[in-house]
């Protein structure tokens, strides 16, 4: 039955996607949509891409393994389009650009600028894509026994063909179909498993569990403290530097309209991150044996539940975990491809077709060959890695006119290089002892401000090197469209 949903799933999106088919024929539809997606629309793509596997099923996991620390992450994840909405989101719509390098190119007028984000888009995708495809693997072994790489192919597969077939386009309409799909899939069998908590005599933890697992910074992590902190400072800052969040801002009509995405996206977040916390609560429950695993959702309706309706639970929930691979994995495919089809091939349609195969068969590599991780923690380590890197150049590059091609460079290079081998370091070794796995595992407490720092001193250094088209452009990127400026749309020199 649960595989059935899957397949149900996968054939809604292949033939949801191939209506993009029917509507994309531009290289603005392919990477942009042709700016003409509305708000509401948008912010479901937006739902239905940025709530990944480590939402669907890794925040259930670790807040039945450590408690109330672990809300932080769905906080984190909300919390951050705040940020992303005061600071970033209107001005980087204002700017015209298709992709992160595009913005970095226009802001600083730097091809070397512009070279470096590029990497650090593509590494980024591919750290975020690899999760992915390894929880795909585990629920498709989970439900019909099949091999661990069976899932994450199959995922890749439909991926691939979804944004061959029509780009943004197609991909918009695929992952708005599927943010309901999967706050269907949490909510229904919730509605049922709090049903069987109450049909039960309404059981709560044991005091000795409540003492630990409901008190922050109780137990469970060594150095939780630090790790909180860190991982708050991730999740709130690392969002504004997720490529494939920020090209869905590309897509709006203006800036207006990004900025009413924003809110809309923050209630739609807000709505469905209430449910994977309650999964946990009950997980320790019913199902402590699962600690430190990523199965606690697709367990619960069989055990609370059981028999033919526990089965067609167990279904749905499925189809939503697939939903979430397939969702988050097509834009990131979308936001790589984009990176690698402007910026080591030629472009144009033919190049971003050619690059959606190099974007998905690398994290599928690393899937099938990594260390296996809580899908969260590793999706936390591309959250760290974002924050590290184009969070500052993205608050700095919109908000300070002094910044240089330099000071940038030095950012990106210090910021993101010192998270990417923190990153690398957590995923081939590891874990280690004391504190070295809690600086490694968590890395932004000490990456975010370095990178800020040397941003900052490079560029009072160098102010030589500040671009010389810097008033222009902050004027493009602060002033109201209905000032009705003919803009234009920005084009890389590199394109």
């Amino acid at each position: 039955m649960s595989l059935t949903a899957v397949l149900i799933v996968v054939v809604a999106a292949v033939l949801i996607g191939a209506f993009g088919i029917r509507v994309s024929r531009t290289t603005s539809d392919f990477y942009v949509a042709s700016r003409t997606v509305s708000p509401l629309w948008n912010a479901s793509a937006i739902g239905g891409e940025y709530l990944s596997a480590a939402s669907f099923l890794g925040v259930a996991g670790l807040i039945l393994s450590f408690g109330a620390d672990m809300l932080w992450l769905p906080v984190g994840w909300t919390g951050g389009y705040l940020v992303l909405l005061v600071l970033v989101s209107a001005p980087l719509r204002r700017s015209g650009a298709y992709t992160l390098p595009d913005f970095a190119e226009a802001r600083l007028e730097s091809m070397t600028v512009r070279r470096a984000a590029s990497v650090l888009v593509v590494l980024i995708g591919w750290l975020y894509l690899m999760p992915q495809f390894q929880s795909a693997g585990l629920v498709l072994r989970e439900i019909t026994g099949a091999p661990h790489w069976a899932g994450g192919l199959l995922v890749a597969v439909v991926v691939a063909v979804n944004v061959l077939s029509g780009g943004m386009r197609s991909i918009t309409f695929v992952q708005a179909f599927q943010y309901w799909l999967k706050l269907t899939a949490l909510a229904v069998p919730l509605v049922f498993l709090l049903m069987a908590w109450r049909a039960g005599g309404a059981p709560g933890l044991s005091p000795q569990d409540a003492a630990t697992w409901q008190v922050p910074l109780a137990g469970g992590k060594e150095y939780a403290l630090y790790s909180t902190y860190s991982l708050i400072l991730a999740t709130f800052l690392g969002t504004m530097g997720l490529p494939h969040v920020l090209v869905r801002f590309y897509t709006n009509p203006d800036g207006r309209a990004a900025r009413r995405t924003t809110l809309v996206v923050l209630s739609l977040l807000g709505a469905f991150y209430l449910l994977p916390a309650l999964y946990g609560w009950l997980g320790r429950l019913y199902a402590p044996d699962l600690v430190r695993t990523d199965a606690v959702v697709l367990t619960l309706p069989g055990r609370m539940v059981g028999g033919t309706l526990g089965e067609l639970l167990t279904a749905l929930v499925t189809a939503g975990a697939f939903a979430a691979f397939l969702s988050t994995s097509s834009g990131l495919t979308v936001s790589v491809a984009g990176v690698i089809a402007q910026d080591l091939l030629k472009g144009g349609v033919r190049s971003f077709r050619i690059a959606t195969l190099m974007a998905v068969a690398v994290p599928l590599g690393l899937a099938l060959q990594a260390r296996a991780l809580p899908v969260a923690d590793v999706v936390g380590l591309a959250f760290a890695v974002a924050a590290s890197s184009f969070c500052p150049l993205l608050v700095l590059g919109i908000w300070w006119r002094r910044l240089s091609t330099t000071g940038a460079l030095a950012g990106l290079f210090v910021g993101g290089g010192l998270a990417c081998a923190a990153v690398l370091v957590t995923i081939v070794g590891g874990p280690y002892e004391g504190p070295a796995n809690a600086l490694l595992a968590q890395p932004a407490a000490w990456t975010v401000p370095i990178a800020f720092v040397v941003m900052v001193a490079v560029s009072f250094l160098t102010p030589h090197r500040v671009p010389p088209g810097v008033a222009r452009t902050m004027v493009r990127l602060h002033t109201p469209e209905d000032l009705n400026l003919d803009r234009g749309d920005w084009r890389p020199r590199s394109s």
